[in-house]
């Protein structure tokens, strides 16, 4: 739970920094490389009977030879804002924290151990039946409170989304950033907006867009994503600049019918609503009302 927020300068870079309470316990966090970066410390002082976190951690890394051998890329050296000003503090990102928390020998420490053991055993089974994976998504979705027409919509268009990756892939198209860029144009032929603008205009942050858009919304990204899909393999696009044109074409293609229903209906399809506060199931309710 969220206790405390700051927002400081820290040379050209914002630092967004949060302290949070565990098991009465407050633990420092910070945005680092766009993801939640954890002090060790706080950490581990929540998870042992001890007030020395840092002798803990000493004899911990003299335990477990693997831990200390791969200390240098699980943890990093954050500057962390302070009552005192700036101080460097190892810190770790979620994969790493629960790497660490495996070698805890302590009580508190053992319920993370059973749930990381029971979603290992989750994620096994999800490779042995793909099936899994898909009811456990919209389980999910169905207990953040969102309808079932609109669990059917959004897992439909993470289908189609896959398969437009699927043909990237087979297309040269290699680069995690390459995926971003050709995502961009096919959202701001569909909606005038990339993914990063549609998110400020939803007020989010680092929350999925996605799972924060309307019904038509998540229809006119299914038909910009399945439309890119279509013309790519019509026009066997190989390369990044032939996908990038094909992207635009498959966007414009959402974009036009969008504007079309925009027109008719004298409605904007594109919406600020997110469903930060109230589920969407709740809002859905309250539009019928």
């Amino acid at each position: 739970m969220s206790k405390n927020k700051k927002q400081t300068k820290q040379g050209a870079d914002t630092i967004t920094t949060k302290i949070a309470v565990f098991r009465g316990k407050k633990v420092r966090k910070i945005i680092h490389n766009n993801e939640w970066w954890f002090v060790i410390e706080d950490i581990v002082l929540a998870l042992i009977d001890s007030n020395d976190p840092k002798q803990y951690v000493q004899r911990m890394k003299q335990r477990d030879i693997e831990l200390a051998k791969g200390w240098v890329r699980i943890v990093h050296t954050l500057s962390i804002p302070t009552d005192g000003g700036f101080q460097k503090m190892n810190c770790a990102n979620t994969e790493g924290l629960f790497r660490i928390i495996q070698s805890i020998s302590s009580p508190k420490a053992e319920p993370f151990k059973r749930w990381l053991a029971r979603v290992g055993y989750e994620r096994i089974q999800e490779i042995e039946d793909p099936e899994l994976a898909t009811k456990r998504t919209r389980a999910l979705y169905k207990a953040k409170g969102y309808s079932d027409s609109w669990i059917e919509k959004r897992m439909r268009g993470i289908a189609i989304r896959d398969e437009l990756t699927d043909e990237w892939q087979k297309r040269a198209i290699k680069e995690q950033r390459e995926y971003e860029i050709l995502t961009a144009e096919i959202s701001k032929a569909t909606f005038e907006m990339t993914p990063s603008q549609y998110k400020e205009f939803k007020k989010l942050k680092r929350e999925n867009l996605r799972d924060h858009m309307t019904d038509l919304e998540l229809i006119f990204s299914m038909l910009g994503e399945a439309s890119t899909t279509e013309i790519t393999r019509n026009r066997d696009a190989v390369g990044f600049e032939e996908n990038k044109q094909t992207a635009q074409q498959g966007g414009s293609v959402a974009g036009k019918a969008r504007k079309d229903l925009e027109q008719k209906s004298g409605k904007l399809v594109s919406s600020t609503e997110n469903y930060l506060k109230e589920p969407q199931d709740k809002k859905l309710l309250e539009e019928d009302s």
